[in-house]
């Protein structure tokens, strides 16, 4: 689906912000990009959808180059909720806001209607459709920009931070949602500093330092305790959870039962 061939990124000012980069992201995948702020996260995905282009190597996107393609065309491939939702958002209420995606990518009718009545449903947003979009407060703008990416019902999904700001039962709709978009078939790419919502979401994780790739495998590879040293270079740690694990036998990745189990057997042994 995804295919980053050598990709540098310098922008104009002289930052190479992608040095190199060599990534292969297959159909249905769910992957997490993750680093320090300034590793090349952003820049790389925005790659995905033409908002920039390669200053050397490319970006192949079902095996067509990206750079003569124009981002109304990439658009509807590939979908990218921003970091930033007021960055993205423009539109007099939240179902306009939402219609305008698909409606641009082609739906009509009532194909488009069910497009955004989905979108609403999916992000718990049915019930401000009339809604001014900065008349809700910042985590539910940042579902509004997510819904407005889901209605385009393109098979790549890109989320750029999509935790920031959200409580626990935000994080948690957020969760869900990356989780049927994957039983859909949709490749789902997400940019987070959220260790947590990664252990819990993706099964690839990338790890990003100074515009090149550093750590790249399973999610149970990657916060394995032999691969702490090279997050700890990159300013990452490894989740309570995968900590606890090491110290139980674990592993990187343990279920909350599993977690459960194995403190009750300590405990019941004295130790």
């Amino acid at each position: 689906m995804i295919e980053v061939d050598g990709l540098v990124h310098v922008y104009p000012e002289g930052t190479r912000a992608i040095d190199g980069v060599d990534l292969t992201i297959a159909v249905g995948e769910r992957i997490a990009i993750v680093g320090q702020n300034g590793s090349g996260k952003t820049t790389l995905v925005r790659h995905f959808n033409g908002l920039l282009r390669p200053t050397e190597g490319r970006v192949l996107i079902d095996g067509a180059d990206t750079a003569p393609r124009r981002v109304a065309d990439l658009a509807r491939t590939v979908g990218l909720a921003f970091q930033d939702p007021d960055r993205q958002i423009f539109a007099g209420n939240v179902r306009s806001e939402i219609a305008f995606g698909p409606r641009n990518a082609g739906l009509r009718g009532a194909e488009l209607e069910g497009a955004i009545d989905r979108a609403l449903a999916v992000a718990g947003l049915e019930g401000d459709a009339a809604t001014n979009p900065y008349d809700l407060g910042f985590s539910r703008r940042k579902l509004l920009a997510l819904a407005s990416v889901i209605a385009m019902e393109t098979p790549i999904v890109v989320l750029d931070e999509p935790t920031t700001g959200q409580d626990a039962r935000g994080i948690d709709r957020i969760q869900r949602i990356v989780a049927d978009l994957s039983a859909a078939g949709r490749t789902v790419i997400a940019v987070s500093h959220d260790m947590r919502f990664v252990a819990e979401s993706f099964e690839r994780v990338v790890v990003m330092r100074d515009g090149r790739i550093v750590l790249d495998g399973a999610t149970g590879e990657v916060f394995a305790e032999d691969a702490w040293p090279t997050l700890a270079s990159t300013y990452l740690e490894p989740t309570l959870p995968a900590r606890v694990g090491a110290k139980l036998g674990l592993g990187a990745t343990p279920t909350e039962a599993a977690l459960v189990a194995a403190l009750a057997s300590r405990a019941g042994d004295g130790r």
